[in-house]
């Protein structure tokens, strides 16, 4: 029986390998710069890079492809501005309170919240595959939260991913709402908006501006990491969904891990080896 290959797939694991860089060179950039200035500086080189392609790209075409965000957009708008001021300043405070190679693990439990959100809000089909490789997911974050096993107390950077990723689940699905629209206008407006949002926050709490050098590198991860992926991940909506789209993204953490192994040479106890191992039936189980 012949198979089609679907170009969806592609740009959801291009999205995935993008992203992946995020966790261990952030973690070095955190010693640094400080995580709500980071996490501002982030989307910001997300917006400014995207909108540089945007001129090109107009400049190339003759006329637009692509349909622009409505009146009826603007609820998924605002929505996703906001969760995306939230969710990356969650995510650096608990990347600066944890390994890299955990927080890059605990990414994955975004897939969890994705599927619950689009299945209970939004009434996507969540296959009995995709159900388990929930639990196992959510069983392989529990394990790598957890301080200390014998007292079951929950490490408070490991937390801030989660809330991080909880904020990106809905935050997916507001995208999801949009992706017919021009992928590359969605990630404009999420850049500067929630670069700006948190880049407002980080001075009204005293944060201080990252020195000069620090800047464009900061500005340049955004753009990778950040800006080309989200643009691949919405193109990947468009024909996957958002559970599926999350699913395939899962690669993400794997790579991540295999990254912050090679850059920080810091072996992991038992226990992360433990909730590794769950980790990766569970996403094998999301392959539909």
């Amino acid at each position: 029986m012949k198979t089609t290959f679907n170009p969806s797939v592609l740009w959801a694991v291009l999205a995935a390998a993008l992203y992946a860089l995020n966790s261990p060179v952030s973690k070095l950039l955190l010693e640094s710069v400080t995580p709500t200035m980071m996490a501002a500086f982030l989307y910001l080189g997300a917006g400014l890079g995207m909108a540089v392609l945007g001129l090109v790209r107009k400049a190339v075409e003759r006329a637009p492809r692509e349909r622009h965000l409505s009146r009826k957009d603007l609820p998924y708008t605002v929505g996703m501005v906001a969760l995306d001021i939230a969710a990356p300043i969650f995510l650096m405070t608990g990347l600066a309170r944890t390994a890299p190679a955990n927080v890059s693990l605990l990414n994955n439990f975004e897939i969890v919240a994705t599927s619950l959100i689009a299945l209970v809000i939004f009434k996507e089909a969540v296959s009995r595959r995709l159900w388990l490789a929930i639990g196992l997911i959510t069983l392989s974050s529990v394990v790598l939260s957890l301080e200390d096993a014998g007292s079951f107390q929950f490490s408070v950077g490991s937390v801030f991913v989660l809330l991080a990723c909880v904020c990106w689940g809905f935050e997916n699905n507001c995208t999801r709402m949009m992706s017919q629209s021009d992928p590359l206008e969605i990630v404009v407006i999420k850049g500067f908006g929630s670069g700006l949002g948190s880049l407002v926050i980080a001075l009204a709490i005293g944060e201080p501006l990252p020195g000069g050098r620090l800047i464009p590198m900061v500005l340049l991860l955004g753009f990778v990491a950040y800006g080309l992926s989200i643009f691949f991940y919405v193109y990947a909506q468009r024909r996957l969904g958002a559970a599926m789209t999350s699913a395939f993204y899962a690669v993400a953490p794997f790579i991540g891990v295999a990254l912050s192994f090679l850059i920080f040479r810091d072996p992991p106890g038992p226990r992360f080896f433990i909730a590794l191992a769950i980790m990766i039936a569970g996403a094998y189980c999301q392959r539909q």
